[in-house]
């Protein structure tokens, strides 16, 4: 050892008394609010019309936090030659006090309905409030920033490059190939081998 014990708590020391004089750079948080990222993951927000009650985001939730009840609704469509059916959409419920906020419910969505909003003032006094229905959630989708830009520098999208693409001509002349040898006429099933 290179300067005995000591020298590691004196280094400490000197440390402590250097910073003992400075101000404290301590946010108190219901008097300063934090500076948070825009895209930061506060609450997950829902966009009802969206939503199609396809139950992926309760089927993935590994905590099982989100309830959705619906019930179909039968759609006459004009020059149909019978009536369609559509999920309609009677509760959409999180219960945030079991949320581990992975985000896997807002990937899976196939069609838009589930985003992360910053915002993370949603305590409530009892833990039987923290099932927050859609109404709720409505509230907190209009607080969701818009999606960053697209880079500029970035390939295009390999869907846009392909419908982009103008058509093949004529083909091109095939090349010749030799030819294989042919293979000799199978059996019949009822020939002996």
């Amino acid at each position: 050892m290179s300067g005995g014990p000591l020298t590691g708590l004196a280094r400490g020391l000197a440390v402590t008394l250097a910073t003992l004089g400075r101000r404290s750079h301590t946010a108190e948080y219901p008097d300063h609010k934090p500076d948070l990222p825009p895209r930061s993951r506060g609450v997950i927000a829902l966009l009802e019309e969206n939503c199609t009650v396809c139950m992926l985001c309760a089927r993935e939730c590994p905590d099982w936090c989100i309830y959705i009840d619906s019930h179909k609704e039968t759609v006459q469509v004009e020059g149909a030659a019978r009536a369609r059916q559509r999920n309609v959409l009677d509760r959409f419920a999180i219960d945030f006090s079991l949320c581990m906020y992975c985000g896997i419910c807002v990937e899976v969505c196939p069609f838009d309905a589930l985003f992360w909003s910053p915002e993370f003032e949603y305590a409530e006094t009892d833990i039987a409030d923290m099932t927050h229905e859609r109404e709720r959630l409505r509230e907190w989708m209009w607080t969701v920033p818009p999606p960053p830009a697209l880079d500029p520098g970035a390939p295009e999208a390999k869907e846009v490059e392909q419908a982009t693409k103008p058509a093949r001509g004529p083909r091109a002349e095939r090349t010749e190939r030799p030819e294989r040898p042919s293979r000799p006429p199978r059996p019949s099933q009822g020939e002996a081998t």
